[in-house]
């Protein structure tokens, strides 16, 4: 039967490990807060193009809701979370079959802005816009 042979430590060679993780734990919580961070902000992109979907849908539908589709984009961006901050933008339309937009913006709060270096803003702007032909 094999035994495991075990690489003696050198005197000057003590606390290498300690000093070692001391020097990659930073860049590895960098890491990994950046990618949480960047997770957040596309589930809240996800979030505004579903909105703007779901507002530009009725406005194609409902010859031109604009108080129901603010509604309900209202409706689904209240219910995941985003309460303030926000801007629904519809403008008007003119005829059929022309094309409808809608555009959802969000200031997205930046939880750890001191943590990430680089980032000295405390809101990121994003923006969705949807556009969908009328229908009659």
């Amino acid at each position: 039967m094999k035994t495991k042979r075990t690489r003696k430590t050198r005197k000057g060679e003590k606390g290498q490990n300690l000093v070692e993780f001391a020097l990659v734990i930073p860049l590895l919580l960098l890491l990994v807060v950046g990618i949480a961070e960047f997770g957040r902000a596309w589930m809240a992109k996800n979030i505004l193009t579903g909105a703007a979907r779901e507002a530009v849908r009725i406005m194609a539908v409902q010859t031109g809701n604009v108080a129901t589709a603010t509604a309900r984009a209202d409706n689904i961006l209240n219910s995941a979370g985003i309460t303030t901050g926000y801007n629904i933008s519809i403008p008007p339309t003119t005829g059929a079959f022309d094309p409808v937009s809608v555009t959802v913006t969000y200031n997205f709060p930046v939880v750890l802005v001191g943590f990430i270096p680089g980032l000295d803003c405390t809101t990121i702007p994003l923006s969705s816009t949807t556009t969908m032909r009328r229908e009659y």
